[in-house]
């Protein structure tokens, strides 16, 4: 249900920043609502770019509570373009939308993969937005020849193709008004609330159930994660702590992830690689050397070639599906694994490693591609 703006949305916008932006010592929270409303008529150029910019560090400075996180996510979730695709359950894919800069990315043929399983997977990011500016889905897809501009009822009918099974779409195809935002968000420069609320956006979803796989870093960010997955209507979440805040684990230690079942709490889960069977002395798929040498525009923008890495994953990645061994055939068997056993579909992460590694070296899954 579309929530209404007030008559003067500008007016609300002052009364909030007066609130959050006064020090360390006096600012106050605001609450769920008043931060939805911000951010809805944020996302409808009702406000000023000054103050765009001074609510959303005000917001990072005090440091967000949950309920000023659970407002944003309502307006990202109310004024995001949703589809429900003709299928029974999906897999949300949510990879860091700023991207990676330090390894060769390999989530996002998690969806041809995991299709050939039966497994509906939607992935959805950006072209270029920080704080990291790195190599993203969309990058590495688009250098695959897979369509990256679909607007939401024809990616929710590429997810419905039995041919194909998964799909990817573009935020801003599902969520202009946000999308807008990504020239400001970088003079923003520092991590906004919307970094960690996009991911949730949820742009197509399951006849029966949605389930939303993410990444994280930082300790406090699992449950967090949990509970704005909850809000915005998964049924299950998964939420992996992954190389450069991704959804694949290191490949070379023991890790862990965080889930949830029926909007249920969340339990931690351990992972070993060696126990699926990978042997490697990386953590991740190294960058090949020819890519990581051009320079960064300042010191936040990542000093790689954005394009020259975004082909190197995709003819990596296109190995892989036809059971090319190395890093990143380990990367997709680990990742995959653990959205298989998540959905319900393996009885055990071993029973899903082993799914996996048949689907890559029968190279099946590279057909699905495009």
């Amino acid at each position: 249900m579309k929530t209404p703006l007030p008559s003067d949305p500008k007016l609300l916008m002052r009364s909030i920043i007066q609130r959050i932006a006064t020090g360390p010592d006096l600012s106050k929270d605001i609450s769920r609502e008043e931060a939805h409303l911000g951010t809805k008529a944020i996302f409808e150029n009702h406000i000023d770019p000054v103050q765009i910019g001074i609510f959303f560090i005000a917001l990072r400075m005090k440091r967000e509570t949950m309920d000023e996180n659970k407002g944003v996510l309502d307006a990202v979730l109310e004024t995001t373009q949703r589809v429900v695709a003709t299928v029974d359950e999906v897999v949300d894919i949510g990879d860091p939308y700023d991207g990676y800069t330090r390894s060769l990315p390999t989530a996002a043929f998690l969806g041809p993969l995991l299709a050939e399983l039966g497994v509906h997977v939607v992935s959805h990011g950006v072209d270029r937005v920080g704080p990291k500016y790195g190599v993203t889905a969309r990058h590495i897809l688009a250098a695959a020849g897979v369509p990256v501009d679909l607007s939401p009822a024809q990616a929710a009918a590429r997810l419905a193709d039995p041919a194909l099974g998964w799909t990817y779409i573009d935020q801003a195809q599902s969520n202009p008004g946000l999308h807008n935002m990504v020239g400001l968000r970088a003079q923003i420069v520092k991590r906004p609330a919307l970094t960690t609320v996009e991911v949730l956006s949820k742009p197509i979803a399951g006849r029966k159930k949605t389930h939303f796989i993410t990444g994280f870093v930082h300790k406090p960010y699992p449950p967090i994660y949990a509970e704005l997955a909850r809000v915005a209507g998964f049924d299950s979440a998964c939420i992996i702590r992954g190389v450069e805040g991704g959804v694949v684990p290191s490949l070379r230690q023991a890790g862990r992830y965080f889930q949830y079942h029926e909007r249920g709490p969340e339990r931690e889960v351990a992972i070993d690689p060696v126990t699926l069977g990978i042997q490697q002395d990386v953590r991740a798929v190294p960058l090949p050397g020819s890519v990581a040498t051009a320079e960064g525009e300042d010191e936040i923008v990542a000093a790689i070639d954005i394009h020259a890495t975004a082909r190197a994953a995709a003819e990596a990645g296109l190995l892989a599906l036809k059971g090319s061994k190395g890093a990143y055939y380990d990367s997709l068997v680990l990742s995959g694994a653990i959205v298989l056993h998540h959905v319900g579909k393996a009885a055990s992460l071993a029973d899903a490693a082993a799914q996996i590694r048949a689907v890559l070296d029968s190279g099946r899954a590279a057909k699905r591609v495009c």
